[in-house]
């Protein structure tokens, strides 16, 4: 888990802001669910035979009262809160938004903390195809709002119906002769989950993979259909993609479409997959609901700032306050409440500091305006001002100091 400290928080900011306003201007509105949920509403919607639901939940008892999890991902808890608010009953198409912490005790990489931050879509209600289209291409905007370069995006089908269960017969009867040569995890995925052996980063496994069948073999007509009409929208949106067979993710809840957005620069590494999604047709029926299609995506706010680019200047203040006489931090105290009553960013080192040292630490937080309160001019119902940028000074009267301030600022912005 890691801390967020002052001087990083402006590039988090930037991603949380572009993501708020991008969803938004695509139709998203903001829902917030708990962090912490029944341990059963994951585990049925997620998949009991994932790595997220053996290995990497926090999951405790609640004081006898059944078992808890901390959540892992975005979309159960969203599913969770649209059955149970009704909401098919009030709109025929939801478009959610969501941004905050998930658990999962992971491995140590680059990039991944047990403590993760996810922003992420949920769409109720649009069968698709042209929703996971547009979907696709809102992911692409937000990175490249972000000065994200040298995305890849990967789509697959995984079908609906019996697909699936057609396609893990198909992998276990490929997989089964090779058993002996597949790493120890795929061993054990062949029984409980063998779609996950595509998935594998072990070298032999992916040899081994390179020769299995594809799913896009098992598709029926209908869903042939709807991922032929997804190219064609994502070609006619200008989104360059490549569609990957192997491409499966791991959540048990996926069908039809998935889609993954993968980086090559910055700082990834090896790990290079920023965010992905896929349809979920299924799950709000199996979480007790109607029979709602629905497609979401998520991404780790943590990958993004991995390979966003730009420049995030410090966080820097309008106007100082500084007092000359320490017995005038009074004073100082109600001009620095004027000054944020009209809206200013304002700080003053009330420590009884030297005069120096205030406008020494002023020029550090970088304000524009230093404001110096001293007896003379108190006397006089006057304010020192300071131009940092300008290099001048003048007198200003304390009635119209504010106002100046105000306008000094508009017109260095």
């Amino acid at each position: 888990m890691n801390d967020v400290l002052p001087e990083a928080i402006a590039r988090w900011h930037r991603v949380e802001r572009a993501f708020r306003e991008i969803s938004t201007r695509y139709g998203y509105t903001e829902v917030r669910t708990p962090i912490v949920e029944p341990t059963q509403l994951f585990v049925r919607s997620i998949g009991e035979a994932t790595d997220i639901v053996e290995k990497e939940m926090y999951t405790f008892e609640d004081r006898g009262e059944g078992m808890l999890t901390l959540r892992p991902e975005g979309t159960a808890g969203a599913v969770r809160a649209f059955v149970e608010h009704a909401v098919s009953g009030r709109e025929p198409i939801s478009k959610w938004s969501y941004l905050g912490p998930m658990f999962r005790r992971e491995r140590p990489q680059r990039g991944r903390y047990r403590q993760f931050w996810q922003a992420g879509l949920e769409c109720f209600g649009d069968p698709g195809p042209h929703v996971d289209a547009e979907m696709i291409e809102l992911v692409v905007t937000l990175l490249a709002s972000l000065g994200v370069q040298d995305l890849e995006v990967l789509v697959n089908s995984l079908g609906s119906g019996d697909t699936r269960a057609r396609y893990r017969d198909a992998l276990t009867k490929y997989f089964e002769p090779n058993r002996d040569r597949l790493s120890p995890e795929s061993q054990r995925r062949l029984v409980a989950n063998p779609l996950r052996i595509l998935d594998s980063k072990s070298p032999v496994d992916r040899e081994l993979s390179a020769g299995a069948p594809s799913l896009l073999e098992f598709l029926d007509d209908a869903d042939r259909e709807h991922f032929d009409e997804l190219q064609r929208a994502l070609t006619a949106l200008d989104v360059k993609f490549r569609v990957e067979p192997t491409l499966v993710r791991g959540l048990d809840y996926y069908s039809r479409t998935l889609f993954e957005v993968q980086g090559r620069g910055g700082e990834l590494g090896a790990q290079n997959t920023i965010c992905g999604g896929g349809r979920y047709d299924g799950l709000v029926k199996e979480l007790g609901g109607p029979d709602v299609p629905s497609i979401g995506f998520a991404a780790g706010i943590e990958r993004i700032l991995l390979v966003m680019g730009g420049e995030d200047r410090a966080p820097t203040i309008d106007v100082a306050v500084a007092v000359a006489d320490a017995a005038l931090r009074v004073d100082a105290s109600v001009l620095l409440r004027d000054l944020r009553a009209a809206g200013l960013v304002a700080d003053g080192d009330l420590r009884g500091q030297s005069l120096k040292s205030q406008l020494r630490r002023a020029d550090k937080l970088g304000a524009k305006v230093v404001l110096v309160l001293g007896p003379a001019e108190t006397e006089r119902g006057v304010v020192q001002l300071k131009d940092l940028a300008a290099h001048s000074s003048s007198e200003v009267p304390r009635a119209e100091v504010v106002a100046r301030v105000r306008d000094r600022v508009r017109e260095s912005a």
